[in-house]
């Protein structure tokens, strides 16, 4: 099975395992892992920036950032569906004591210059909060995966240039970025004050991210990360994967974005599914449901609650040939051969689609299934405390559409 729900389930290749085993270390809380200071000069020669940071995660290095930027009761600039805002626990605020004041985001990631300019606070006015830091994402996680082009960076630093408004990018995912613009990260972070990169996003690396700025920006940055407990010991076995990353992973995200295109292509054939292939820029896809009865919040809880076990489990039954009667509709079919009683469920073609099976008649059985026979749950008493009394359970076919959805049978 492929795993599509995110480019963070990527996973170390062998090569890369076989890369970090040999990684010298040393203490980096005390500057002295070998293998984490030479992934930070490679980044920060790679962004074009004086140093960079090595930390766990995206979320600490954008919330290192933004307080690093930033004093208590200041304001942040960010858009309505940026990630710093939506999805890393209001960490700016917890822990910084930093309001966050939402522009709306167009469809490609951007916000509008002129909402930008207006929202800028009067210092001079005591009841407003000073603004400190505008935040920008790229590419645009929640808007299609959308790559920010450098000109529009540039016009929005043009705004803050006349004022001490900083600018950050949250740039886990800045090397989609480079490959969709054909534009290296160096150009892409020449406007920002700070920038994020993650190395487990795509690239292959089990943990980590990085912050790059300036000498000044990381000395203080670097303090932050020690008092929110990221900073860590003989952490070089992480930056050596970081390093393979950087090394051989990076140009072969142009291979994501062509899956991704083929991928959304092919599911746009299908009836059920509605997806504009002009938002489809990077390795995100994000379709639609045409069906009426079902919508999209509970068809993605529905895959949340799928459970693979036991839907799988005719893999293991499929050889076992279970006698069964012409009952259709999702009755149940009933059977007994001395201690053992089976229950079919049938398709309109007579195909048993769901089967259980409990030893000893004396213990019950309650079946479920789905619109398309898949066993929803078996719920039986508990034999694990009665040897010589299992029970198993188990599925032959694939549909059964005439099934009443969760029907107790």
């Amino acid at each position: 099975m492929i795993d599509l729900r995110s480019d963070t389930v990527t996973l170390p290749s062998n090569e890369m395992k076989s890369f970090l085993v040999n990684a010298p270390l040393g203490d980096d809380v005390y500057g002295e892992d070998p293998s984490i200071n030479e992934l930070e000069i490679k980044i920060a020669k790679l962004f074009g920036k004086e140093k960079a940071l090595f930390v766990p995660s995206g979320t600490m290095a954008n919330l290192i950032s933004v307080l690093t930027h930033c004093q208590r009761s200041d304001e942040v600039l960010l858009g309505h569906k940026s990630h710093i805002f939506k999805y890393e626990a209001g960490g700016i605020s917890a822990f910084g004591g930093i309001h966050s004041h939402q522009l709306k985001n167009n469809e490609d990631g951007t916000i509008n210059l002129e909402d930008i300019q207006n929202n800028i606070r009067d210092n001079n006015d005591a009841h407003y909060p000073r603004t400190a830091l505008v935040c920008l994402e790229n590419t645009h996680n929640l808007c299609y995966g959308a790559p920010i082009n450098n000109d529009y960076v540039k016009n929005v630093k043009s705004i803050l240039n006349n004022t001490r408004i900083k600018l950050h990018i949250d740039g886990a995912r800045i090397f989609n970025a480079s490959i969709a613009l054909n534009e290296n990260v160096k150009n892409l972070a020449k406007y920002a004050d700070s920038i994020t990169c993650c190395l487990s996003k795509g690239l292959s690396s089990p943990v980590g991210s990085l912050i790059i700025s300036d000498n000044a920006f990381i000395y203080k940055a670097r303090k932050l990360r020690k008092a929110l407990g990221g900073g860590m010991r003989q952490a070089g076995i992480l930056a050596a994967c970081g390093l393979f990353s950087i090394n051989n992973m990076i140009n072969r995200l142009k291979e994501d974005h062509e899956n991704a295109k083929e991928l959304a292509i092919q599911l746009n054939n299908l009836e059920e599914i509605k997806i504009n292939l002009n938002n489809v820029h990077t390795n995100l896809i994000f379709f639609d449901l045409t069906n009426k009865h079902i919508t999209c919040a509970n068809f993605i809880k529905e895959l949340l609650n799928y459970d693979y076990n036991k839907k799988r489990c005719a893999e293991i039954n499929q050889s076992k040939s279970i006698p069964s009667k012409n009952i259709f509709h999702g009755e149940i079919d009933t059977f007994e051969s001395e201690e053992t009683t089976h229950f079919s469920v049938l398709d309109d073609k007579g195909n048993a689609v769901a089967v259980t099976t409990t030893l000893n008649t004396n213990y019950g059985s309650k079946l479920f299934v789905d619109e398309y026979g898949f066993l929803l749950n078996n719920e039986m008493d508990d034999f694990s405390s009665k040897p010589g009394f299992p029970n198993t359970y188990g599925l032959i076919g694939s549909e059964a559409n005439s099934i009443e959805p969760n029907k107790r049978m």
